[in-house]
């Protein structure tokens, strides 16, 4: 079996600051793999770099063989890359419906003057998204809200339209950027759900970026840690987080020989490797990369 995406000594460079340098990891079909590290490590660059939005200086990314660090991100998404961010992304005066039939544009094949007329090319088109699109409000159950406006829908069910919207491309590779971001406890837990049934009954690989160490642990078949744009450790959950290198970059240094705080209430950490279901605290004063 070969990997479905390889990175390859990817570095990118912003005038002095190297935001991933020398990052080489590979991506192995139907697994969860995960990325983790504090505020600034690197994380989202690297999905920026995977979906076309930064070009590396150096080093390069295949998909399925393929090399596609010069690509077009609309490109990539037509090789079956899909993604979420940190921000939601949405249409917020449009509705569900509308906003998951937008993952399917890249499948259009019609010509602008067919779509004007709509021609039956068209309307057999536009059948085949909206039976697609149906089969996602069932999977992530949104039929309460499919003629809904999403300017009016609570925050954790905008996160799951928006996780519709990148299953509506029907992807083989699938990115999520901080999927429990903003969520309660309870959505968090319905998130993981979602994750491994992506995983088990879509068959959709899935990389993702997450601080909450207890999603990490639940859905990932293995974990990579950065700091710095750098590898720090790979390996199960449970190895990442013992190793000294993924400690000491969350502490900030190794000097403090007390005990860490305890866990917060809800079970985050506030230092040191995280217990079981806790949370990686965010660098201090760090901005998300």
């Amino acid at each position: 079996m070969k990997p479905l995406l390889t990175a390859n000594n990817l570095s990118v460079q912003f005038g002095g600051l190297k935001a991933v340098n020398n990052v080489s990891f590979e991506v192995w079909p139907n697994e969860v793999f995960s990325l983790i590290g504090p505020n600034g490590a690197g994380k989202t660059t690297i999905f920026n770099l995977i979906s076309g939005l930064y070009r590396p200086t150096a080093g390069f990314v295949t998909f399925e063989g393929e090399k596609i660090s010069r690509l077009a991100p609309y490109e990539i998404a037509r090789l079956g890359i899909a993604r979420t961010f940190q921000n939601i992304e949405l249409f917020e005066h449009a509705t569900v419906l509308q906003n998951l039939l937008v993952g399917r544009h890249c499948h259009r094949h019609t010509s602008w003057w067919q779509d004007l007329l709509f021609t039956p090319r068209v309307r057999q088109t536009e059948l085949q998204f909206r039976r697609a699109i149906e089969e996602v409000i069932e999977f992530l159950e949104l039929q309460h809200y499919r003629d809904s406006m999403v300017a009016g829908l609570p925050y954790g069910v905008r996160k799951v339209v928006e996780l519709g919207r990148a299953l509506a491309m029907r992807p083989k590779l699938l990115l999520l950027d901080e999927p429990s971001s903003g969520l309660n406890v309870e959505e968090t837990e319905d998130m993981g759900f979602w994750i491994e049934d992506i995983k088990h009954d879509l068959g959709i690989t899935v990389i993702m970026v997450e601080h909450d160490m207890g999603l990490v642990s639940r859905v990932s078949d293995r974990v990579f840690a950065l700091n710095q744009g750098e590898e720090l450790a790979v390996g199960t959950a449970a190895e990442v987080q013992s190793h000294p290198a993924v400690i000491e970059a969350y502490l900030g240094g190794a000097e403090d020989d007390g005990p860490p705080p305890g866990p917060r209430p809800g079970g985050g950490g506030d230092g040191g490797s995280p217990p079981e279901g806790g949370s990686m605290p965010h660098a201090a004063g760090g901005k998300h990369v």
